[in-house]
């Protein structure tokens, strides 16, 4: 067996981070580093303002020249206060300048990820849990900010402190240094194994996390049917292996991360002790100084390089205890970039909806102002442009599809649907019939065959104008968090309130509306939940209404509804329906008698069509549905 690949963030995410904030940020960042670099850099100066100031102290004590000895020191002592001043000014620009930046890349990445998530089709959106989506936004974008906000300046601070000690160690002693490297390659060596067993578990937390998201959330969404069949205890424990999983990851991530900040920090605790030793010896035993200084092993070395050796190795620890930080954060920004690149819906549309004015010729001018009347701007090849008026005749000839290569689901579907025809498709669960009017508005792709819209291939029509031109009302219904006639207007973003309301009133839905505690103007929100589900339909019809769409999708629309209520609704649809291209999903065979032609399907396959009289006279599989010698599963 292979063994599964380790989870990890793709090669180039942390210079990616680093581009985008310099795109985002092209001034700010560079004045940040800049401060951060001055501020890192004035850290190590104590130590050699010290070294100078124990010299002249040396000097003093030698030659008891006091007033000479007061003359250097006062301006070191003063420089030193100056410095200490500048570092405490850019320390607190660079933070204040940290915090905006940070919450602004944040911000702008969000932006990037909810753009980028309306241009995804709905393939993604049924392939993939909502909660692992929501996961991105969530804690994927606060490892993000950890990384951003913490991490990357402490890299920098810290790192160029170890870099000016470093060479200013080495200026004043190559062999005091040579020691000291010894003992920061065991650092390093501890801190590598460490922090890539720490890594590895930091990755799989992240993973782990929008797992556990998911979960809860599909659980939120399903709590009735939870306890209608009383699964409270299932789900409790289909819950805890997920939760036990997340939990194990998270502590062996930590236990690795925890562990390293000791040992880091008692291997310096030893260094400086050793250090400490050996800067004795070499002085008390009179060993030449080997340096750059050309200065011999005195107290005014030995002390200074003491305190250097502690700044020294507490950076180090601060470094290796970031590669933590640092990874999930990649970890999470690996998964924000992913959902950044997925490849969006593709669109090589090319034919336009346009406002138009239709002579009684049927001669068609584009206008810009909005007349009621549509019309297809078809530009060709050769230069030359045709405007087709838009009348909804909608054409499948032979399509063949399927959402899994090799599984198809539908099999040479003929459908001829005229303008003004309200067409049905009938059949079982899983037949077929939700994928055609899903290839209608090109939610997905033919494998083969053609659709053709007015005429005009719908491939060649973009997307969004094809789905402006049909109205959909889907049989689970989705209102979002806003007033009554907010959510109708939804259909049509520029429709009046007298608009919205005729629109209710066509199918039925205006005299429970009126009688809500606001009546239009009634706050929805956690999608409606204290409206029936029948209400909830009668809005959502009222939506496709208010758009006035030559084409209507009515996909189980009136499933949800009661008896009495359909009646009420059949006659709002029977109104909107006039004059329009109507499909029409329904379980519930009365809704469909009066169709212009009823297709059954049949496994991917029309296995009859016909009037509703036609097809009782066949006696076939239609006639045994409606006279319940079998019933839809």
């Amino acid at each position: 067996m292979n063994k599964p690949k380790k989870p990890r963030a793709r090669k180039g995410t942390f210079s990616r981070i680093v581009k985008m904030l310099f795109k985002f940020f092209p001034v700010l960042v560079p004045v940040t580093i800049f401060c951060m670099l001055f501020s890192s850099v004035t850290a190590a100066v104590p130590d050699v303002m010290i070294q100078k100031i124990l010299a002249v102290i040396e000097k003093w004590y030698v030659t008891r020249d006091w007033i000479s000895a007061k003359a250097e020191i006062v301006p070191l002592m003063i420089f030193l206060v100056a410095m200490y001043a500048v570092a405490l000014a850019s320390t607190t620009l660079y933070t204040q300048l940290m915090a905006y930046i940070t919450q602004g890349f944040l911000s702008k990445m969000r932006c990037y990820m909810f753009d980028g998530m309306q241009n995804l089709p709905i393939k993604y959106f049924d392939t993939h849990k909502h909660g692992d989506i929501m996961s991105h936004y969530t804690n994927d974008i606060d490892t993000l900010r950890q990384l951003v906000s913490q991490s990357m300046p402490a890299l920098i601070r810290a790192g160029t402190i170890v870099v000016s000690v470093f060479f200013i160690m080495l200026y004043y002693s190559i062999p005091m240094t040579g020691i000291l490297l010894i003992g920061v390659a065991a650092m390093l060596f501890v801190s590598k194994k460490a922090g890539g067993g720490a890594a590895k578990f930091f990755i799989r937390q992240q993973q782990a996390l929008g797992k556990t998201e998911g979960f809860v959330q599909e659980m939120m969404n399903g709590q009735k049917v939870i306890k209608v069949f009383s699964h409270e205890n299932e789900c409790i424990e289909d819950f805890d292996k997920i939760n036990a999983e997340l939990c194990e990851d998270s502590r062996r991530a930590h236990s690795y991360a925890n562990i390293l900040g000791p040992i880091i920090q008692n291997i310096g605790n030893v260094l400086y002790v050793i250090m400490a030793v050996s800067g004795g010896v070499m002085f008390l035993s009179g060993m030449k100084n080997i340096s750059f200084s050309g200065l011999a092993f005195s107290i005014s070395i030995i002390v200074p390089f003491l305190n250097m050796t502690k700044q020294f190795t507490g950076n180090v620890n601060q470094l290796s205890q970031q590669i933590n930080s640092i990874v999930m954060g990649l970890a999470g920004a690996d998964r924000i970039f992913t959902l950044i690149d997925e490849r969006p819906e593709e669109d090589d549309g090319y034919v336009k909806l346009v406002n138009a004015k239709i002579a009684p010729d049927g001669t068609v001018t584009e206008t810009k102002e909005r007349t009621g009347q549509w019309a297809w701007k078809h530009p060709h090849t050769d230069g030359t442009l045709t405007y087709t008026p838009l009348r909804g005749d909608v054409r499948l000839n032979d399509v063949n599809f399927a959402y899994e290569e090799g599984k198809e689901v539908l099999h040479g579907v003929s459908v001829y649907a005229e303008p003004g025809q309200k067409v049905a498709f009938v059949g079982a669960t899983g037949a077929g019939k939700t994928t055609i009017t899903n290839l209608i508005n090109r939610y997905y792709d033919i494998a083969d065959g053609k659709i053709r819209y007015d005429g005009i291939n719908i491939n060649k029509i973009r997307k969004s104008d094809l789905r402006r031109s049909l109205g959909i009302v889907l049989q689970e219904t989705n209102l979002f968090s806003g007033s009554v006639i907010d959510n109708i207007r939804y259909g049509k973003l520029d429709a009046t309130d007298e608009e919205c309301i005729e629109a209710a009133k066509l199918v039925g839905a205006d005299d429970f509306i009126s009688r809500l505690p606001s009546g239009y103007e009634t706050v929805l929100s956690n999608n409606s939940a204290n409206l029936s589900q029948g209400q909830r339909q009668l809005i959502a019809i009222a939506r496709a209404a208010v758009a006035d769409p030559p084409v209507m999708i009515l996909d189980e629309a009136t499933s949800s509804i009661d008896t009495h209520t359909e009646a009420i609704v059949q006659r709002g649809m029977d109104k909107l329906m006039e004059g329009r291209t109507v499909f029409v999903i329904a379980h519930r065979l009365s809704t469909v008698m009066n169709s212009d032609v009823i297709m059954v399907l049949d496994h991917g396959r029309i296995i009859e069509r016909g009037t509703h009289d036609m097809l009782i006279a066949e006696k076939g599989t239609y006639y045994k549905l409606y006279t319940g010698a079998f019933e839809l599963d």
